[in-house]
């Protein structure tokens, strides 16, 4: 969550008070005039008066009561600004594209990623995430620790922006935190070659340690133009290996 000094402090929330920062994240989101964009875990609204003044369209999703009301008075006079109080987890998304740019509770990050990651129909054009710095070191691992990160690896570029440290909250986290960019690759569009991905992906993880070869039935010839070495494990696969193998799963160009 963002924002200014609050108390008490709501469901061990953390604000995020650095205003160059919020800034930045604004900057590099994508956020203009005509962009939808949601500030998930909205607080009293800091990352949200930044995205504003970008002159997108910006859904400030707030589930504690209080800061919702907060949030709704302090935007009233924001036609581009929306408040929504609801829970993040649960909130749907929009089915035209959209970005997301948010420092959520770090409680809720890999749940958060399942839902913006994880389902292809869901239209993410890029997200912004402050998140705890263990959290943002697997999630940007070159090489994926199981099926599901790698299943996010091969449809988005996952990197660590920069590392943030905890008096950048207010009340500061006992963790470091970091600032996660997301951004889709290309992809197949096809559903049946997504089907297709991701059950190769959760069958190969079941035996991280087998090499590729024996562990995806994909045949040397295609591991080979994906850039995989049909000889080394599972486990050794990187995030790009993948997203060139889907790519070729799904019939189209090699390329990140």
């Amino acid at each position: 969550m963002a924002g200014r000094r609050l108390a008490p402090n709501p469901a061990g929330a953390h604000f995020l008070r650095d205003r160059g920062l919020i800034t930045q994240l604004a900057r590099v989101s994508g956020a203009s005039t005509g962009a939808l964009v949601f500030d998930l875990g909205a607080g009293s609204g800091a990352i949200t008066a930044g995205l504003a003044a970008t002159g997108a369209r910006v859904i400030a999703v707030e589930r504690d009561p209080k800061l919702a009301a907060r949030l709704r008075r302090r935007f009233s006079d924001e036609p581009n600004v929306r408040v929504v109080e609801t829970d993040l987890r649960t909130i749907p998304f929009p089915r035209r594209e959209f970005l997301v740019v948010a420092s959520p509770p770090f409680s809720v990050t890999t749940v958060l990623c399942r839902r913006l990651l994880g389902e292809p129909a869901v239209p993410l054009g890029g997200a912004e995430l402050i998140v705890q710095r263990g959290a943002a070191r697997w999630l940007a691992a070159q090489r994926p620790r199981d099926a599901e990160t790698a299943w996010w690896s091969a449809r988005f570029q996952i990197r660590i922006a920069r590392m943030i440290n905890s008096a950048s909250f207010v009340p500061a986290p006992r963790v470091d935190a970091a600032w996660l960019s997301v951004r889709p690759r290309a992809v197949p569009v096809s559903e049946r070659g997504q089907r297709y991905l991701r059950a190769t992906l959760e069958s190969a993880y079941r035996r991280p340690s087998t090499r590729t070869e024996a562990a995806l039935a994909c045949g040397r010839r295609l591991l080979l133009r994906a850039g995989l070495d049909p000889v080394a494990p599972v486990a050794e696969v990187t995030a790009d290996q993948w997203h060139r193998l889907a790519v070729l799963l799904g019939g189209g160009p090699i390329g990140l």
